[in-house]
């Protein structure tokens, strides 16, 4: 009974995510639904003392990553750059590789520092003006924006600052650029059988003789950016929060040691408020490599900017409040499914896998699957069972680094269910349903979940890390 009670509360938050209705307020409706059940008179003490206590405990570490990663992506937006760089890679591909050039502006954004959230407005106008000209279904471009934002760029590439490659950080001492030879070839698995997939659906279309379509909710109105940006001047605050990303995790590291301690007046001499810099050295890092790519931004886009950074800049904070409560409210949801008495009986099937590799990939993808969000699947996995995994992984001889990269990944599997909150985000911005569009979706969410199995398999074969 205790375990059907965990999946009640799952497939009810699915059910009311898919009929487009808020997981802000439905996932404390649906865990504190499960506890009524298990325990009616603990309901208002896991509310507060669990449900709320992980919500905050989550934007406390990571909301300044959803925040900067909005403003940083609209300025890309509103200064015409995400214009410029889309420009650059079509006349680079050529208007007849309509669906690699999507996929390769959306992988440029994110491993650049736009938020995914963000990245999904900045590219969509672009994706539906270049599939028109090619009379390509609009159906795809969900799928062909989901390959880009999503996937390798999320937690596959070695350095990228998503919060699905941040948060392992935390938890094994790692660095953002762990396992970088498996994050690569783990990126190109994804890339290509995902270009692939795409492509077929497209040719398949074509051969049906379905073209764009007409009469499609949510179409882009044609740009009014009359200022034109060189494509390297667009890439280098891109390039600026890579490299600086880099420098100031050295930085952070060589200057405040394993431990910073900070007491701003007499009074607080004798009670400092310290921080483990080991645990959030990366999570600085992003976070000032993001705010000097939004002064470069400020800088170089400053013509197209003077007018429009306020407007601009309350909708990216907006978005990123959105952003951040959606992966918060989950986290806190799924943090009350792991304290249910059904949960144990998750947990026990998934530590009877022997290989710590592979029991980490199905566990944090089981989670992420149920939460809906690869950040709180993530979180919870790691919170719950990440000092198991790092002795799992030392007494196998495994590197914590490649124990990082497999848990990163895994967040970016099954997560992309019907009740992901981006995934609900792409389909209501491109104006699509999950009808229409979902497919495409779950294919690429497919072709992720198996560059996982792929990695580890590499690293078994090979010994790369």
């Amino acid at each position: 009974m205790s375990f059907v009670v965990c999946l009640a509360a799952l497939f009810f938050l699915m059910a009311v995510a898919y009929r487009g209705f808020s997981v802000i307020l439905f996932a404390p409706v649906a865990a504190m639904g499960a506890v009524l059940v298990t325990d009616p008179s603990a309901v208002p003490t896991i509310f507060t003392g669990l449900f709320m206590e992980k919500m905050v405990g989550f934007l406390k570490l990571y909301f300044p990553l959803f925040l900067l990663g909005a403003v940083f992506g609209k300025l890309i937006e509103i200064s015409g750059f995400a214009r410029s760089i889309v420009g650059a890679v079509t006349g680079m591909l050529g208007q007849g590789r309509a669906v690699a050039a999507i996929v390769i502006v959306g992988a440029i954004l994110t491993y650049g520092g736009v938020s995914l959230f963000v990245a999904v407005f900045a590219v969509y106008p672009f994706a539906a003006e270049l599939f028109r000209r090619s009379d390509i279904p609009k159906r795809l471009i969900p799928g062909t924006i989901a390959l880009g934002a999503f996937t390798f760029t999320m937690d596959t590439l070695p350095g990228t600052p998503q919060i699905q490659n941040i948060i392992p950080t935390s938890f094994f001492k790692t660095d953002s650029y762990a396992a970088p030879w498996l994050g690569i070839i783990g990126s190109i698995f994804v890339f290509a059988l995902g270009v692939s997939w795409l492509e077929f659906r497209r040719r398949r279309a074509a051969a049906a003789g379905e073209g764009y379509g007409s009469d499609h909710a949510e179409e882009p109105a044609a740009s009014a950016d009359t200022v034109t940006i060189h494509p390297a001047v667009a890439l280098l605050p891109l390039l600026i929060v890579g490299v600086g990303n880099k420098l100031l995790l050295g930085w952070i590291t060589a200057a405040y040691g394993a431990e910073a301690s900070a007491a701003l007046n007499p009074e607080m001499a004798t009670h400092p408020v310290t921080v483990q810099v080991k645990t959030v050295a990366a999570i600085w890092a992003v976070e000032g490599a993001l705010i000097l790519g939004i002064l470069a931004t400020v800088l170089l886009g400053f013509r197209n900017l003077s007018d429009r950074f306020a407007a601009g800049s309350k909708a990216a904070v907006a978005g990123s409040l959105l952003a951040g409560m959606n992966t918060a409210t989950e986290y806190g949801f799924g943090a009350v499914i792991a304290a249910l008495p059904g949960f144990k009986v998750i947990s026990d099937a998934l530590s009877a896998i022997p290989n710590p590799l592979v029991n980490e990939a199905v566990t944090v993808n089981v989670l992420a699957a149920v939460t809906g969000s690869a950040s709180g699947g993530l979180s919870i996995a790691l919170g719950a069972l990440g000092d198991r995994f790092v002795q799992a992984a030392q007494a196998s001889g495994i590197p914590l680094e490649v124990m990082h990269r497999v848990a990163s990944m895994a967040s970016g599997g099954m997560d992309t269910l019907p009740h992901n909150g981006a995934v609900i985000t792409l389909l209501a911005v491109t104006g699509l349903t999950h009808r229409q569009s979902y497919g495409d979706i779950f294919a690429i969410t497919v072709i992720k979940t198996l560059a996982v199995f792929f990695v580890i398999g590499v690293y078994y074969a090979t010994g790369l890390v």
